[in-house]
């Protein structure tokens, strides 16, 4: 027995579970023989004891030792049946068989007894098995369940990349495991007008592109990269980066790949992104601020056209303050009457005499003065804010306009945002039943943008409107994406020639083309053609030989408050009695 137990310890020595060249077949046989050895060697001791009369304290020490390491080693070994029962079986049968040799009934009850503890015994084993492989089943099917389950809460049921929660596990452990030497890129990418691709050709064509824009990301993007879908068409992509030009060089791949064309179900679709990156610990060492940053230059990127990629700068996060900054006191001045309608006459340019004056808004800030429009309007469409003003400058204007002339018509711009709010014609209408103004002496000025989007809103707001004597006027025509089909669809009774084609430093031949060709369509389908900018009489004379019947600019008049509008009225009126009383 000392012999066994000391080879059992050298090969424990010896075949360690850690050792590759050892195989778990090998170390489950080794251990086998070892227990059965001992357990045969302890059970034929105590069998010899019964066989050879020893004195009876050996007797009894020797088959209690024996069978109490055999009911023992079962239960501790339960998990192994085979192992468990061996080495009772191989301790007790022994005892049992030389009990039975003696032919004593005092030792024959001994051996039946110890049959009965066997059977005993490896009912009892078993049945500890049984509940050790079911509970431990259950808890790998937990254990399992419960990765399963965290997976899918970090997982994008259509990418199958990472979500919200995951990319913020991900930064997380990123933001653990920085060091000096590291450096991070996020970029946040943006589909552009990805919702028209779910409006015409559904949402399950929507969620392939998607698909595919995912994997191209997982594509081209470093290993050691995480992808995540942020929500909606919008993805991050957290990289290791060695520096500002491998970033950049990441994000240009990136923008490559996502704009290649697509096919989906036979369709040929051409995906445009707008990306914004920023760059740890560059731009900040905040995990938090870093999603912040790369979302403000995302920001800046689809404000400066879409289809961009733009790299967070310090000048965005002033530009950020500042927009929140006049967004605020933008709402109070609205409140506070701390704006102004100013009026600039467009002028026939055959008689000279004032048609129409445009409405336009001036903000005169109580501590920092004139803000210009170009400084508050982009914030107020950015923000919503641009519905309340402007309905609130077709009402100023329309009350204004009331007390001139009959003949003498006012304009007011409408943002699209605006047209396409809830209840935007009840508003107009609104306005110029408070102001006691013919429908048919407000016009409406519109861009082009309005039109890139097939809009069902924008169609009903000007039919509602042009049913009642409301015209329209198509603004800056010439810079946005100039189709003769919205001249051809929407009753426009004025087109205004932008100002880079009179005095802009596009001005020039081609110009004066345009602007022919232009008036030549207006005047043949009986519209206004107003030619703005214009600050020379030359440039007068110019667009007057082009076709052009209205002005506006500099030269005629700047913009005016109201009460010098009505007194540009009064002299026109007043000069025009004196020719006629002469």
């Amino acid at each position: 027995m000392a012999i066994i137990a000391a080879v059992r310890i050298v090969a424990s020595l010896g075949l360690s579970p850690d050792d590759e060249d050892n195989s778990v077949t090998t170390l489950e046989l080794t251990y086998e023989i070892g227990a059965f050895s001992f357990a045969l060697a302890l059970g034929t001791t105590a069998a010899f004891t019964i066989l050879v009369d020893a004195v009876s304290q050996v007797q009894v020490l020797m088959v209690a030792n024996a069978l109490g390491y055999g009911v023992g080693v079962s239960a501790r070994n339960a998990g192994r049946p085979i192992i468990a029962i061996g080495q009772l079986t191989f301790s007790c049968i022994p005892i049992a068989v030389a009990s039975f040799w003696t032919m004593q009934i005092a030792y024959a009850a001994l051996g039946l007894t110890i049959f009965l503890l066997i059977t005993a015994q490896s009912v009892i084993t078993r049945r500890i098995f049984s509940e050790l492989r079911d509970s431990i089943a259950s808890a790998n099917a937990n254990a399992l369940l419960a990765t399963k389950m965290e997976i899918q809460a970090h997982t994008d049921v259509v990418t199958n990349l990472a979500n919200r929660a995951g990319l913020n596990q991900a930064l997380a452990r990123a933001m653990e495991n920085f060091t000096e030497e590291s450096k991070l890129a996020l970029i946040w990418i943006d589909l552009d007008r990805f919702k028209e691709v779910n409006d015409l050709l559904g949402h399950p064509v929507g969620d392939k592109v998607l698909k595919g824009v995912a994997q191209r990301l997982q594509d081209v993007t470093p290993d050691g990269s995480t992808v995540a879908r942020f929500g909606g068409d919008e993805f991050i992509v957290l990289c290791p980066i060695d520096g500002l030009k491998h970033a950049e060089l990441i994000a240009s791949e990136i923008h490559c790949e996502i704009m290649c064309p697509m096919r989906i179900d036979g369709e040929l679709l051409e995906i445009r992104a707008s990306l914004g990156v920023a760059l740890l610990p560059d731009d900040t060492e905040d995990a938090e601020q870093l999603m912040q940053r790369a979302d403000l230059a995302l920001y800046h990127a689809k404000v400066g056209g879409r289809a961009q990629t733009c790299f967070y700068e310090p000048s965005m996060s002033r530009d950020l303050v500042r927009r929140r900054e006049i967004e605020a006191e933008l709402r109070t001045a609205i409140q506070r009457d701390e704006l102004s309608i100013f009026f600039q006459p467009i002028v026939d340019l055959e008689t000279g005499k004032i048609k129409t004056f445009e409405a336009l808004v001036r903000w005169f800030h109580p501590d920092k003065g004139e803000l210009r429009p170009d400084e508050f309007i982009p914030v107020a469409e950015e923000t919503g804010v641009i519905v309340t003003l402007g309905n609130w400058i077709t009402v100023q204007a329309a009350r204004i306009a009331a007390s001139w002339p009959d003949d003498v018509t006012v304009a007011v711009n409408l943002s699209p945002l605006q047209i396409r709010a809830p209840g935007a014609a009840l508003g107009i209408k609104n306005a110029l039943r408070e102001a006691g103004l013919p429908a048919h002496r407000l016009e409406l000025e519109v861009t082009e943008s309005l039109f890139i989007e097939d809009n069902h809103a924008t169609a009903a707001f000007i039919e509602e409107l042009s049913e009642m004597g409301v015209r329209f006027a198509l603004d800056d025509f010439g810079t946005g994406y100039s189709s003769l089909s919205y001249i051809n669809s929407f009753p426009f009774s004025k087109i205004k020639v932008d100002r880079s084609f009179v005095s802009g430093s596009q001005a020039g031949q081609k110009s004066d083309a345009i602007i022919q060709a232009v008036a030549k369509m207006g005047n043949t389908l009986g519209m206004d053609i107003v030619a703005e900018g214009l600050e020379t009489a030359d440039q007068v004379s110019a667009v007057r030989a082009a076709g052009c019947n209205l002005g506006q600019g500099y030269h005629f008049s700047r913009a005016v408050p109201d009460y010098l509008a009505a007194m540009l009225l009064s002299q026109e009126r007043g000069d025009d009695r004196q020719r006629a009383s002469a």
